[in-house]
């Protein structure tokens, strides 16, 4: 199994008084932004963006296709699949 790699993280006030740098350096791998000491938001680039949610995007579609295939589904079942899309 590949280990995972650690995600370089800054402060808030470094991404603050730094922002250019920090623009160019989301643009080679995601950072991490901490706001009082706890993992706030991660900046990247918009083409990494872009891709993530196209993934995302041919996730849904593909389970979709999958319920379609398999007939319609219940309102249970519908329930049980937007309480997952929310884990």
């Amino acid at each position: 199994m590949k280990a995972m790699k650690t995600m370089k993280t800054i402060t808030a006030t470094e991404a603050k008084n730094r922002l250019g740098a920090v623009m160019d350096s989301a643009l080679v791998e995601p950072l991490m932004i901490e706001k009082s000491g706890r993992s706030s938001v991660v900046i990247m680039s918009a083409s990494e963006y872009t891709r993530l949610t196209a993934m995302e995007d041919a996730y849904w579609a593909a389970r979709a296709a999958t319920a379609e295939a398999a007939g319609f589904a219940t309102l249970d079942e519908v329930a049980k699949l937007i309480e997952d899309a929310g884990a």
